[in-house]
């Protein structure tokens, strides 16, 4: 199968329907992630096929617990989750963050060249940033461990909204660590075609 065969197919097994649009979108951007790779560094993944499982699959595995509003994607990389999210659901309003400037300024031309209207970029530790308005959701993708991730991103949050922590193995240890206030969470496994290792996303509310 070709690249755009094996994300029609993994897109199936993941029960998910997108229009041929989006799904060429999201092929467009494997290309940009391994064209800038070259440069920037952006991921230790270099064969697009690699790519397609372990960064596109994996992160659209996560699209069916993702509400509406904002939705911040903190430490976010070359992109992941937040640009397969916005490619997928476009009327969701998304905020990229991370402190390294060479991989903004990728995440900024993707914009560009995808047209993604709904995305908006900042170069800001978390621990720094100040967003005028609060998010509905703050979602990290191999940030830091739980506990971490909570304590930089609890107060981006809005009250009600959820944190969403996508890990490897179930994080035991980290979830015993978790502060009082989220001891009540939601571990949830998925299935990502085409890996064979363990995934899941843990969710918190605020």
């Amino acid at each position: 199968m070709n690249l755009a065969e094996s994300l029609s197919a993994g897109l199936a097994k993941l029960g998910l329907s997108l229009p041929d649009a989006r799904q060429q979108s999201l092929l467009n951007y494997i290309s940009m992630i391994q064209k800038w790779n070259k440069v920037y560094n952006l991921t230790a993944v270099r064969e697009p096929e690699k790519m397609l499982y372990q960064h596109l699959l994996d992160s659209l595995a996560v699209l069916p617990y993702i509400g509406e509003g904002r939705l911040l994607d903190v430490g976010t990389g070359g992109g992941l989750p937040g640009i397969v999210l916005a490619i997928a659901k476009p009327e969701l309003d998304i905020t990229l963050l991370d402190s390294n400037q060479k991989k903004t300024t990728f995440l900024r031309q993707v914009c560009i060249e995808l047209a993604l209207k709904n995305v908006k970029v900042e170069c800001a530790r978390v621990d720094g940033y100040i967003p005028p308005l609060g998010f509905d959701m703050v979602i990290s993708r191999a940030f830091s461990d739980l506990a971490e991730f909570v304590r930089l991103s609890a107060h981006l949050c809005l009250p009600g909204g959820m944190l969403l922590a996508m890990k490897g193995v179930y994080p035991h240890d980290e979830l015993a660590q978790l502060p009082v206030r989220f001891k009540q969470h939601e571990v949830v496994t998925l299935n990502v075609p085409g890996l064979e290792a363990q995934r899941h996303l843990v969710i918190l509310r605020a």
